[in-house]
């Protein structure tokens, strides 16, 4: 048995692990879209490095775009097999890969316009809208700790990883040659105080583990403090300056998060009157996903919500899904609050708001999840004095603020406290994935401390014996 790894290797996105057994079934771990890679970007979402046709199952960890963005293309190229996911990953990748095929299709459109102008060949989106209606039908729910046997030597169950909506890691038991070897694969690991969803749980002794790395050399900052830091940002940015604070927030998960402590300190009467606009609307529809997926969710959150009913909404908070009301946002006199997607800065919405506050002094970009170093986030998050956004220079006079508690990703206490429930003696080969160089060999060293050997970190495309 082998596995190849084909996307989150030595990078944060391009999820895609590729085991083959000895019998040649090929399992595919999940199919995400490469971002922030420059140049290499576009070739790497459209060559995949192996054939589409030979993978026999897929199996999905989250919905987020770095691990499910390319699964229409994916199916495009000759895929035909069974997409396994948990029901509500399933819900949200209808969604979020049809939103992924607007953005595509108009980009394209865009962009043909000019290079028909010039004489240039026209481009072609990586996916269509169309393509999205064709994969969703090869979807397959499964529950949490749900055993599901692929065939006659494949079997696999989920566990809930706590990190998005839905998330699982993957639990794999393969037969061959008499023995049956365990693979676990952790997705993306979540936090164990997250304010919405349930803590990660324990899994099964594995003897192969894919673990996440993001980050992998960082701790995270107290979610209480954070909440209180949130509202100490409000205040000085839109009572004190008089400015508008803008949250670039991915529309799933970090959205949410947001708007929930918002919604909870204007219940416990710390909330100023200002106005929440969350202008996106592809976070407009995950929130109402979110609300339909309550058992998810963990002990706190569902006793907050017998006395308010809606934690993601109250009096003063407005969701836009209307272009022209988002433009609107642009002229709004008053101080307000604007959450916007992507979380990144890289599309959408967002970045017409960065554009249009960028340059004021009262205003404050609040950055609340991971960005990567080449995004337009993590220009600001750096320090940056100078963004180019839609080609043009801009001068960064807004305040740059950094709350990391509410990323998704475990950091690396949680991680070692996740696979601790493991015996680190019977673990014979530990990969790192989806990391940055830093947290990756960082993370590889506090694992070696607390007992684990045997620990890979590959490069793309590199192959190992399992």
């Amino acid at each position: 048995m082998k596995i190849t790894f084909y996307g989150a290797a030595k990078t944060v996105t391009g999820s895609k692990h590729l085991i083959t057994t000895e019998k040649q079934k090929n399992i595919l771990l999940d199919c995400g879209l490469f971002q922030s890679k420059g140049s290499e970007t576009e070739y790497l979402n459209r060559h995949f490095g192996f054939e589409p046709s030979i993978v026999d199952y897929m199996i999905l960890s989250h919905a987020h775009t770095d691990h499910a963005g390319n699964i229409p293309n994916l199916v495009k190229e000759g895929f035909t097999g069974p997409i396994y996911a948990t029901p509500a990953t399933i819900d949200l990748c209808k969604i979020m890969l049809m939103d992924s095929a607007h953005i595509q299709e108009s980009d394209i459109a865009y962009l043909n316009k000019k290079r028909i102008k010039k004489g240039e060949a026209p481009l072609t989106p990586i996916y269509t809208e169309a393509d999205v209606t064709i994969a969703i039908q090869q979807f397959v729910p499964v529950k949490y700790n749900e055993g599901i046997s692929i065939d006659d030597h494949i079997r696999f169950h989920f566990t809930d990883a706590g990190h998005i909506l839905g998330s699982a890691a993957v639990n794999l038991e393969i037969d061959e040659n008499g023995t049956t070897k365990k693979i676990f694969f952790s997705g993306d690991v979540g936090r164990y105080n997250d304010i919405i969803l349930r803590a990660p749980q324990e899994f099964p002794q594995a003897d192969i583990i894919l673990c996440e790395s993001t980050y992998g050399n960082r701790l995270h900052e107290h979610t209480e403090d954070a909440e209180a830091r949130l509202i100490k940002i409000v205040q000085e940015t839109c009572v004190e300056r008089k400015g508008k604070l803008i949250i670039p927030a991915f529309s799933l998960g970090r959205t949410q998060e947001v708007v929930y402590a918002l919604d909870r300190a204007h219940t416990a009467g710390k909330m100023p009157h200002i106005p929440v606009y969350i202008d996106s609307p592809l976070a407009i529809s995950a929130t109402e996903i979110m609300r339909k997926h309550t058992e998810s969710f963990n002990p706190e959150i569902l006793e907050y919500m017998q006395q308010d009913t809606d934690p993601f909404g109250y009096d003063e908070v407005f969701y836009i899904r209307d272009v022209a009301d988002s433009k609107s946002l642009n002229d709004f006199p008053e101080p307000c609050i604007i959450i916007s997607a992507s979380g990144m800065m890289e599309a959408g919405r967002i970045k017409h708001h960065i554009k249009n506050n960028i340059e004021d002094t009262n205003n404050t970009i609040l950055i609340v999840g991971y960005v990567t170093p080449h995004s337009l986030g993590g220009k600001l998050k750096d320090g940056s004095t100078e963004v180019r956004i839609f080609g043009e220079l801009y001068t960064v006079k807004a305040k740059i603020e950094i709350i990391d508690s509410y990323s998704a990703h475990a950091d690396y206490e949680e991680l070692l406290r996740y696979l601790l429930c493991q015996d680190p003696k019977l673990v014979s080969k530990l990969f790192l994935v989806h990391g940055e160089d830093d947290a990756l060999f960082e993370f590889r060293n506090k694992l070696t401390d607390v007992g684990f050997g045997h620990i890979f970190i590959p490069d793309l495309g590199e192959t190992y014996e399992i």
